[in-house]
């Protein structure tokens, strides 16, 4: 029998600047790999703060630093850092075109090199395809730059009208998602594989942001009249297993 143990948690009680004992952030506008419109802030309250019993993370039609959006990315690394385990992310998404709101996990080896050490996409969604929620992960082998990754969808009409529970299910030898508790993802480690394939054995912290255009995000272009989009984050509660 395997039961769950509550390991960590922000349930966004305590209104203003998202608690720093549990958040950082990642601050720049270089596009992040993705030709991405924003310029990620660092705890700037009109793009990251708990209102109301939810983290709300805003994009902004501004002009900022030589971009003309800002939003937040919010990172765990320091603070949050699992190995397996299940991780469960009570969220409202933005609507919009050119919205791409994200919650989704990267190595914390200080040397991160993408993709060799591996991503967990739990939830991504983007604006021109409303109520398609993805799921994927990247590894050397597998990634979307090689058209390897391995992905999957599912349908959440009301993603930007209601919230929704993105999880994670991670074991040494699988990764499962599900939207409210339905499973419509999984990856399994190989018989024979290596770190190309299965990366998936050391520590990885938790993103939560909503990028702005991009590759994918902006494919159909971005409406500047959907702005300021937000992502509302009700809970975030991650479980260690233990067996009995």
């Amino acid at each position: 029998m395997t039961t769950w143990d509550l390991l960590w948690a922000d349930e966004f009680d305590q209104p203003g600047r998202p608690d720093p004992s549990r958040w950082s952030y990642d601050v720049g506008g270089d596009g992040w790999g993705n030709d991405e419109l924003q310029f990620y802030t660092d705890g700037r309250l009109e793009n990251a703060r708990v209102e109301q019993g939810r983290l709300v993370i805003e994009a902004r039609r501004e002009d900022w630093h030589d971009r003309s959006f800002t939003s937040a990315r919010l990172v765990s690394r320091g603070k949050g850092d699992w190995r397996y385990g299940r991780i469960e992310v009570v969220a409202r998404l933005p609507r919009g075109r050119g919205t791409w709101p994200a919650i989704w996990m990267l190595s914390s080896n200080p040397d991160r090199r993408w993709p060799h050490d591996g991503e967990i996409d739990i939830m991504e969604h983007v604006g021109h395809d409303p109520g398609v929620i993805h799921a994927s992960i990247h590894t050397e082998a597998y990634n979307h730059l090689a058209k390897t990754q391995r992905t999957a969808v599912t349908s959440v009409p009301d993603a930007r009208d209601a919230f929704h529970t993105y999880s994670l299910d991670w074991d040494r030898d699988t990764i499962s998602c599900a939207v409210d508790g339905v499973s419509y993802f999984s990856f399994e480690r190989e018989a024979a594989a290596d770190a190309a394939r299965w990366p998936f054995d050391h520590d990885f912290h938790l993103i939560l942001n909503v990028a702005v255009g991009g590759f994918w995000g902006g494919e159909q272009g971005v409406d500047d009249a959907a702005f300021p989009a937000r992502m509302e984050v009700d809970s975030v509660r991650v479980f260690g297993r233990r067996r009995t």
